[in-house]
């Protein structure tokens, strides 16, 4: 798995690079920072929770499918961060800019990413000119990770896939 890790960090490096040092901008701190803590799983179970408990229909329904997507992908993203670690990009590239809060698991898959696509998807499902609105937020959660020094980029699209794949099952299966 290290020498497919080395391969995707070598066609990974210009845009990881890019995204980390380029875009460095206080404006993006903050809203990376952000984009961040909607991803995290606090905010993502409880207010999946709330919309399952509370909100009228079609969205309760949403709300419950968004929950157990969160749970549910998350038993992938601890599978694969055990049997196949990867180093984070702070780790590989030492001049990278970081939050200050270095995680130390294993980089892939990033479980933000993850998290934000399971929540949003049973959404975007549900109504889809939500998409317009919610896809970019997505997206964000995943450019934040690479932004932060947290996630290559093939990290945020691994997760991204498994949080929309989980969350599609979830909804074509309720």
């Amino acid at each position: 798995m290290s020498r497919i890790y080395r391969l995707l960090q070598e066609v990974e490096r210009p845009l990881f690079l890019h995204v980390n040092i380029r875009w460095n901008r206080s404006a993006l701190n903050w809203l990376f920072h952000i984009l961040s803590l909607i991803a995290g799983a606090t905010f993502s179970l409880c207010m999946s929770l709330a919309a399952g408990l509370f909100a009228p229909e079609p969205w309760s329904n949403a709300g419950w499918i968004a929950f157990s997507a969160v749970v549910l992908s998350h038993i992938p993203v601890a599978i694969a961060k055990r049997s196949a670690p990867r180093l984070r990009p702070y780790q590989v590239f030492p001049m990278i800019n970081t939050n200050g809060k270095p995680l130390k698991d294993p980089s892939f898959p990033s479980g933000h990413t993850t998290a934000a696509f399971a929540m949003l998807t049973p959404w975007m499902l549900t109504e889809p000119l939500l998409v317009p609105v919610l896809l970019p937020i997505g997206i964000g959660v995943a450019l934040s990770r690479i932004y932060f020094g947290l996630h290559f980029p093939s990290d945020t699209v691994a997760g991204a896939i498994l949080g929309s794949a989980t969350a599609f099952l979830l909804t074509v299966w309720f």
